[in-house]
Parts: C-alpha cells; structure tokens; sequence
C-alpha cells in the first residue's frame, strides 16, 4: 500500500493545520456543555456503542490538554474524531489511515498500511494519537516501535483499545489486550508509561452487552439501548459504584487508555 519510497518527513506551516480542513465536521464525538461526549447521531455511533465512546471522549477530554502539543501524528485516524479537541494545542497535524478504513479519507496526508514502517522520519512529532486502532493491527509490536521511533525525546502517546468487547471492523478486529501486554509493548519499545487506567469495569462491560443486544430488537431497540447506557452513566457516578466499577476491573475491563512518553535520552 501506499507507494512512498523511502521515509519522508511530512512538513507543517507554524500554525495548526489539516487537509480539508473546512471540510471537517464532528463524528464520533461531540462537545456538549463543554465537554467532549459521544456522539448521538445513531449514523456516527450506534446506541450499543455509545458507553465506551462516552469512556474514551472522556479519556481525551481530561489528557489531551495536558499532553498535546507541537507536532501531533494522528494515526488510524478515520474522520479525525478528535480534531477540535487538540486543535488549538498543536502546530501541526498529520494524518494517516489505511486504506480498508470505512470513513472518507479526504484529511489523510498519506494512506499507509499501519502494518507496515511508518511513511515519516525519526523523531518528528511531539505527541501521536492511536484510537481505536491496536486492536485492528497484525503486527502490533511492530507499530508501538514504529511510534517510539518517529516521537521526539519527551514525546507522548495517548492510546485506547476495548477487551470486553465486541467484534468489530469486521474482517480487521485481531486482538484484545491486557495492561500487562500493554505494558509490554511499551517497555520493549523503550517507552515509558505515565499513565494506564481501566475504561470501565464490569457493570460497564454488562451494560454494554445487553445494550448491543437490544438495539436489535425492531422499533423500540435504539431507545431501550439509549436508555440502558444513560441508566449505566448516571449509576457509576454514584461513589459506591463508580468503587465497585474500579475494583471490577482488574478481572473484568471494559477496555483502557494509556498516556506513554519517549524518555529524553
């Protein structure tokens, strides 16, 4: 894929910018009351989805202003989901997707088979994003190394990936991971992790199931998952749940996120 020869460097004006960029519009997630959601439109996320896209725009909203900065590479990146939330922090945005992607490429700076080494030279970005992507890649490792390997020194990536979870992106849904693999990957990479937090534990993995399973139903489905995911949001804000969805888990994960850094030297 791709037909680069060779590694290029991907050059940026002072000021953040992207391919398209007024063609650009909200998907996956939304602002609402000044934080970053899911989005409603069942056309962007089907109800059944709606509890872990609500965990990781959560995820984003409260990293993303701490450790995005300079130069950012947003890999996997579909529709650029999470563009508004980093926009006014960057000087520069690349973006790069494989061809099999389901969402228009009209803001990819380069298709590129995620598989394969990254079309970029050493150290050329301060942060990269990988959302929603490990999971669909064959050679996972590979690319964690890949990452270290274009990040600058004190560079950091922000990642997530589900493990109770469903197939997806169906033929390209390969693995899930635990943290200690996470881990893994990062420390052969020469990463450092900053941060690895569970998405949920198992009243959100329970939720989730029966909500994917409702929507099915004719007529009343999208509702009746609606309103399973809103009853599922509002009881893990109450403190003895939000402990025993913490507690749960470390046996039952929903998914995680991780914040990793290149160390200086």
């Amino acid at each position: 894929m791709g037909g680069i020869m060779g590694l290029i460097t991907l050059g940026h004006a002072t000021e953040c910018n992207m391919r398209n960029i007024q063609a650009w519009r909200p998907s996956k997630f939304v602002y609402r009351q000044g934080r970053l959601r899911a989005s409603p439109d069942p056309a962007e996320v089907a109800p059944g989805s709606r509890l872990m896209a609500g965990r990781i725009a959560e995820f984003y909203h409260q990293r993303l202003p701490t450790y995005a900065r300079g130069e950012l590479l947003d890999l996997g990146c579909g529709q650029v989901p999470l563009f508004q939330s980093y926009r006014e922090r960057v000087s520069g945005v690349t973006c790069i997707d494989w061809q099999h992607c389901r969402h228009e490429h009209c803001h990819l700076d380069q298709e590129w088979d995620l598989n394969q080494p990254l079309p970029v030279a050493d150290a050329q970005f301060d942060t990269v994003i990988l959302s929603d992507v490990l999971e669909h890649v064959t050679e996972p490792q590979q690319l964690i190394a890949e990452i270290a390997r274009v990040l600058k020194p004190e560079g950091h990536l922000l990642l997530n990936v589900p493990f109770f979870y469903c197939i997806h992106e169906r033929p390209h849904d390969y693995y899930r991971y635990t943290e200690f693999a996470l881990r893994r990957f990062m420390l052969q990479a020469g990463l450092t992790v900053e941060e690895l937090t569970p998405l949920g534990g198992s009243l959100e993995v329970m939720a989730d199931m029966l909500a994917k399973h409702l929507q099915f139903i004719p007529l009343v489905g999208s509702l009746l998952a609606s309103c399973v995911v809103w009853i599922t949001q509002a009881l893990c804000g109450l403190t003895p749940l939000k402990r025993f969805s913490g507690k749960s888990a470390e046996a039952f994960p929903y998914g995680y996120a991780l914040v990793a850094r290149k160390p200086a030297s």
